[in-house]
């Protein structure tokens, strides 16, 4: 594909790719374990082989460098050795989605080109519709990990004659790393893709939390999220310890934490909120964790003050696309005075703010976040028509990365978050910002969650509705919230209606879906 897209230089170049540092971290420590998962320890000599025999078994179905291999599949230690042995072949990753429809992950299949799909039982009925309609699978290239068809090759089967010998293929930092799908939502597939430079200039911006230092990291979001995969590469690259969650439960994620001594974590949002709530949290040995890590949704100032006072070890937080550009850092333990931020820009990273023409606002002034960094991805896979809609060049011609979030930095160099631009509602011409009304909504101490959305009005163009979750044991009507909420607001800001939600839809990193609260309201869905 053509390169639209020009990452900055990183402030150290990396020494190493992934592949490359994955197989000096086996040498140095072939005794440890690598992953962990349920009853089954693996140590890094036996990991090490199994992606050897992957990337051989690969080769032997004629995969080519760059030829993309999807998974679709639950987390498993079968899933990470997939993951590194497709990248030890040469070859591009494609994570899917178990959480998206049959027809978008056909789009993905299409879009991407795979030639070989491996699939797991849990996986079987979102993959059997569109199978037979696949034109790139290679022969051979249907591959099951854990279930028996005579369409579908046997795991071990087709493993079991690999050599465990090493490849000798070359990886350059130009070559392709990985494809992840943004939203099968809107029936335009959006395969960001990335490179071998971008991921190792990413993990050497990681490597300074401590994962080289013999880490145990606990993994309970979904392997195919670039939210899981921000933390389990550079725990593999210094040679630490993967610590699998297949299913998150709370009481069960602390108990797995204590047992197994683990050290670093990501959890996004919600399920900090579900861990913290739980009555005997303190009841739990977490000593030995080290660093803990949230994405893919704001954590609220009170959540991570609330972390920080109970659950050992620093917190960051980490505000950042996919698809990369502006990423900024928040170690709210060092920082316990703007937890309402998400933190400074990364070392590397450059930030613009703009408005609705294009034109750079005053500094300190809101404006939609634009990021510059080493850590760009390369484009839309085969959409180069929507890689050009997310550029934005500046004066100079640099290109920069647009994400749709509004937000300012404050004298001190921190982002403070607005709305997604769509979130933006403009009621009788004026502004409105979701985030600002879900804030006040948070603030009642009967409100558990909230959202706000635009809805239509004949008077005013759009109107702002809430929805919100009560705390256990409250009783209070909308009508009730809405009076007392809107008593704090603007008049401008006022919420038009109140609807109260047993839970609100997130997906499974836990981001509310404002496409599903909105699409009764409005004949297509926006989001």
């Amino acid at each position: 594909m053509n390169e639209l897209i020009t990452p900055s230089d990183p402030v150290n170049q990396p020494e190493h790719n992934v592949v490359e540092w994955v197989s000096r971290s086996a040498s140095a420590c072939p005794d440890r374990e690598a992953v962990v998962c349920a009853n089954r320890r693996v140590s890094w000599a036996e990991f090490d082989l199994r992606i050897n025999k992957i990337a051989n078994a690969l080769l032997s179905l004629g995969i080519k460098k760059g030829d993309r291999i999807a998974i679709l599949a639950a987390t498993s230690i079968e899933y990470v050795e997939i993951f590194m042995g497709t990248l030890r072949a040469g070859a591009c990753l494609v994570p899917l989605s178990g959480m998206t429809s049959s027809r978008a992950l056909e789009g993905m299949m299409k879009n991407c080109g795979a030639k070989v799909l491996i699939l797991s039982k849990t996986m079987r009925d979102l993959a059997d519709p569109f199978v037979s309609s696949l034109e790139h699978i290679c022969h051979g290239g249907l591959i099951a990990i854990d279930f028996d068809d005579p369409d579908w090759a046997s795991y071990e089967d087709w493993l079991s004659p690999a050599s465990n010998s090493k490849t000798d293929i070359e990886i350059s930092f130009k070559d392709h790393f990985n494809i992840i799908y943004s939203s099968g939502t809107t029936g335009v597939p959006k395969g960001i893709l990335h490179n071998h430079q971008m991921r190792a200039a990413q993990m050497e911006r990681m490597r300074g939390n401590g994962f080289a230092d013999r880490s145990r990291t606990l993994l309970s979001t979904p392997l195919y999220s670039n939210t899981t995969i921000i933390t389990m590469i550079p725990t593999l690259v210094g040679g630490g310890t993967l610590v699998l969650m297949p299913k998150f439960d709370a009481a069960q994620y602390l108990a797995l934490l204590q047992e197994e001594r683990c050290t670093h974590t990501m959890l996004v949002p919600v399920q900090y909120k579900r861990i913290m709530q739980l009555p005997d949290f303190d009841a739990y040995d977490l000593s030995s964790m080290r660093m803990k890590f949230s994405t893919s949704a704001p954590l609220r100032a009170a959540l991570k003050q609330d972390v920080l006072n109970r659950f050992p070890g620093g917190l960051v937080e980490i505000y950042g696309l996919t698809e990369g550009g502006g990423t900024t850092v928040l170690a709210a333990h060092l920082h316990p005075h703007k937890l309402d931020s998400v933190g400074q820009p990364s070392p590397g990273v450059e930030l613009q703010f703009i408005d609705d023409n294009g034109t750079p606002v005053k500094p300190g002034e809101i404006g939609e976040i634009c990021g510059r960094s080493p850590t760009m991805m390369s484009g839309y896979f085969g959409r180069e028509d929507l890689t050009r809609q997310t550029l934005w060049y500046d004066k100079n011609g640099l290109v920069y990365l647009r994400s749709g979030d509004l937000g300012h930095i404050d004298k001190d160099g921190f982002l403070f978050l607005g709305d997604r631009k769509k979130d933006m509602i403009i009621s009788g011409g004026l502004n409105i910002y979701a985030n600002d009304l879900e804030l006040a909504l948070l603030e009642d101490e009967d409100v558990e969650d909230a959202a706000v959305i635009g809805v239509p009005s004949a008077e005013w163009g759009e109107t702002p509705l809430g929805f919100v979750v009560l705390r256990q044991g409250a009783t209070r009507s909308g009508d009730n919230i809405k009076t007392s909420v809107n008593q704090r607001l603007g008049k401008s800001q006022h919420l038009s209606d109140i609807l109260i939600r047993s839970s609100l839809p997130r997906n499974q990193i836990g981001k509310i879906l404002k496409r599903e609260l909105r699409a009764p309201f409005w004949h297509h869905v926006d989001d």
